[in-house]
Parts: structure tokens; C-alpha cells; sequence
């Protein structure tokens, strides 16, 4: 007989176990994951609140599922790593999330910076997202329906912009609200295939680096 503790999730959907998430967190290790901010966020946020019942037992798995609307909850390490990538070296005080999606990425990384601001063009994600940070009682993210592409002038400069959908290149607009020091990560490239990539910016001038191969869905204009 198993000694695996279960724990009941907030939301009553499925079971998850410590042993599971346990095994992810060590897998994000072996991958170069280093911010024990970060996996503990991993660790902690309860993956399967964002996914659909019938995939709840799926949630921990380091994989990108389905989420609706032609839209996916990205894999545990490619959050893991963006999220560590635009808040190293600190707690940003203001950033801004383009593609709140299922609002996964934004429970991880809320907690790491001061505030932060959520775009997303699809009301129906924007509303479920809005829920279960609810239900998880993280109060520092202002959510907006809108076009990522125009970032959220109004608030701007940003710290930090974390971009969770491909584009072939970065949106002028997102580099201008971006503060001075600031970084913004984004997958750049065709569709199926993106190169993450951060840009920190010095003046006028923005230092690229490469992290790596990723997938994403495209980065859309208009609502829905």
C-alpha cells in the first residue's frame, strides 16, 4: 500500500500529491532551473486549478495542454524559465504579462514582483483567469481586455515584460514601454519554432541574449 500523502486541492478538482509536484520541481533542476524562488512558486501553485477536469491528472507533467480557444497552458519549465528570466537580480517593482492565457504564468510570477498588469484578447480565458487567481488570493495583478500588440501605455515603464506568445518580432510599442534597466522575454520566430529571447534595455539600445528553442502559439491582434 502506498504511504503518498494526497492533498485535496482548493478547488476540489482532482487529487494531486507532494511526490508528484516533488518530481517535477527535480526535473526543472536537472534542466538548469536555478531560482529556488521560482521552483517554489512551481512547486506551490496548484497547476491542475488551470486546466480542464479530464486533464487534471496531466497537470504536473512538464508539458504544454490544451486549454481552449485554440490556446495552450505553457509547460511548467518554460514558465519556470521565463519567469526567472525577467525577474533575476531582484523583485521588479511594476511588470507587465502579454497573454494572461489560463492565467497559469501570471499565479507564478505575481508573487515575485510588486505589481503586475495581465493583457489578454480572449474574454473568455481573461474571466477564468481572473477567477482562479481569486481563489488562490493573489491581489496584486490588474487584468486588461485587450490587444497585447499596443502593451498597456498607461501604466508604462515596466521592469520587467514577460511575453507568453510568438511573435516574428518584438512590438515597438512593448520596447518603448519597457524602463530603463529593464528586461523583456519573448519567443521570437515562426510559428512552431521561437528562439526566447531577452532584451535589456540601455538607453536606446536593447542587449539581446538567447535562452533557448521554444514553442509557442502565435502572439494575435484584436480581441475575441
Amino acid at each position: 500500500m502506498s504511504n503518498e500523502r494526497e492533498e485535496p486541492t482548493r478547488s476540489g478538482i482532482g487529487m494531486t500529491s507532494a511526490r508528484t509536484r516533488e518530481r517535477l520541481i527535480q526535473r526543472l533542476v536537472e534542466q538548469g532551473i536555478r531560482d529556488p524562488r521560482v521552483l517554489d512558486r512551481i512547486r506551490n501553485v496548484p497547476r491542475h486549478l488551470f486546466v480542464d477536469e479530464a486533464l487534471s491528472s496531466r497537470a504536473y507533467e512538464d508539458t504544454a495542454l490544451p486549454i481552449g480557444h485554440g490556446q495552450t497552458i505553457s509547460q511548467p519549465y518554460v514558465v519556470a524559465r521565463m519567469t526567472e528570466a525577467v525577474t533575476i537580480g531582484g523583485v521588479p517593482d511594476k511588470a507587465l504579462e502579454i497573454g494572461t492565457g489560463c492565467g497559469y504564468q501570471t499565479a507564478v510570477l505575481a508573487p515575485l514582483v510588486g505589481r503586475l498588469y495581465s493583457i489578454e484578447r480572449i474574454e473568455g480565458l481573461l474571466d477564468r483567469a481572473r477567477e482562479s487567481l481569486k481563489v488562490l488570493g493573489i491581489r496584486n495583478v490588474r487584468f486588461k481586455h485587450a490587444d497585447g500588440n499596443a502593451g498597456w501605455q498607461s501604466q508604462a515603464p515596466f521592469d520587467a515584460i514577460l511575453v507568453a506568445a510568438a511573435t516574428h518580432a518584438v512590438p515597438q510599442k512593448l520596447l518603448e514601454q519597457l524602463g530603463e534597466g529593464g528586461r523583456l522575454v519573448a519567443p521570437v520566430g515562426p510559428e512552431g519554432r521561437q528562439e526566447l529571447l531577452r532584451l535589456t534595455r540601455r538607453g536606446d539600445q536593447y542587449l539581446r541574449e538567447r535562452l533557448g528553442l521554444v514553442s509557442f502559439v502565435p502572439l494575435l491582434g484584436g480581441l475575441s
